[in-house]
Parts: C-alpha cells; sequence; structure tokens
C-alpha cells in the first residue's frame, strides 16, 4: 500500500515539473513574440537630438518629448529588406507557438517537436538577419554622429539568442503523458 503511495507521488512530483516546463517554455516564446512586436513596431531604432527613426518612418520630436512630424523612411532596398525579414521573424514565431499548441496535442508519446523548433529558429535568423543589415547599412543612411541606436534596435539584438534558444529547446524537448 505504501508503495501505491509513493508511486503517486512521483508521478505528481513528474507532472508538476512537466507543467512547469512547458509554462516556462510558453513564456519564453510568449517573451520573444513581445520582443519581436516591439522592435517592429517602436520608433527607437536611431535616435537622436530631436529625432526618432525606426524601419518605418522617421520623426522630429520637439524638446518637450511630443512628436511633432513623421515621414515616411527611405526606400533603400536594404531598408526594405530589414522590414521584411522582421516581419517574417514574427510570421515565423507565432506560426511557431501554433504548431507547438497543435503538436502538443497531436503528437505521439516521445516525439520532438521538430516543425515548432525549425520555425522558431528561422525566426531567430531572420531577426539576426535585419539587426545584421541594419547595423551594416545605417551608416550610409544616418552620417550624423550624434544619432545613436536605441532600444528597439538593442531589443532585436536581445530576442535573437531568446528565440535561438526557444527554438533549440524546441528540438531537444520530447513529448510524455
Amino acid at each position: 500500500m505504501n508503495q501505491d503511495w509513493s508511486e503517486i507521488g512521483r508521478r505528481q512530483i513528474l507532472f508538476s515539473k512537466m507543467l512547469l516546463l512547458l509554462l516556462g517554455i510558453i513564456v519564453l516564446h510568449v517573451a520573444v513574440l513581445v520582443l519581436l512586436f516591439i522592435t517592429t513596431i517602436v520608433s527607437q531604432w536611431i535616435i537622436g537630438p530631436g529625432h526618432a527613426s525606426d524601419l518605418w518612418q522617421n520623426c522630429t520630436i520637439q524638446s518637450s518629448g511630443n512628436v511633432q512630424h513623421c515621414f515616411s523612411s527611405s526606400t533603400n532596398e536594404w531598408l526594405q529588406s530589414v522590414q521584411a525579414t522582421m516581419i517574417l521573424s514574427i510570421i515565423f514565431s507565432v506560426l511557431s507557438l501554433f504548431l507547438f499548441f497543435c503538436q502538443l496535442f497531436t503528437l505521439t508519446k516521445g516525439g520532438r517537436f521538430y516543425i515548432t523548433g525549425i520555425f522558431q529558429i528561422l525566426s531567430g535568423l531572420c531577426v539576426m538577419s535585419a539587426a545584421a543589415i541594419y547595423t551594416v547599412k545605417h551608416t550610409e543612411w544616418q552620417h550624423n554622429m550624434e544619432y545613436a541606436f536605441g532600444f528597439a534596435y538593442i531589443l532585436a539584438w536581445v530576442a535573437l539568442p531568446l528565440a535561438l534558444t526557444s527554438g533549440v529547446i524546441y528540438v531537444i524537448l520530447r513529448k510524455r503523458e
């Protein structure tokens, strides 16, 4: 009788550990998604005195902090490729999360989340490509030395290792009962 109770206790502990692992993976994935959305939307890739720009527009800022005028960003091919790869990274990450939940309920016991991991790794590679292109090409666009990279640009680089880590975890992860 005592062995039955100990077996039940072990199963409950294992179950709670698996739930914590799944919760951690989901939180990491959602954090990556939030970072990707912020970096793609927020106008803080390059900042300077009275000016802020992102992938979509260049804004003039008053000394009070209010946005005065915003104009569309240049139509350079490299900027369009950065825009496209950032959008692709969001699409891949959303697909990865959707596939994770689908595979969570349909994958056989012992199966690995390969497809989910591949899509998340592709998301990370898209972020890396976008940030690398922007890093190399921004000097052609902003010649003034008073300008610096903003927090959205930095968050893009932070999203890269998180997305790759998440993708590797998905590839390693096995489905259990």
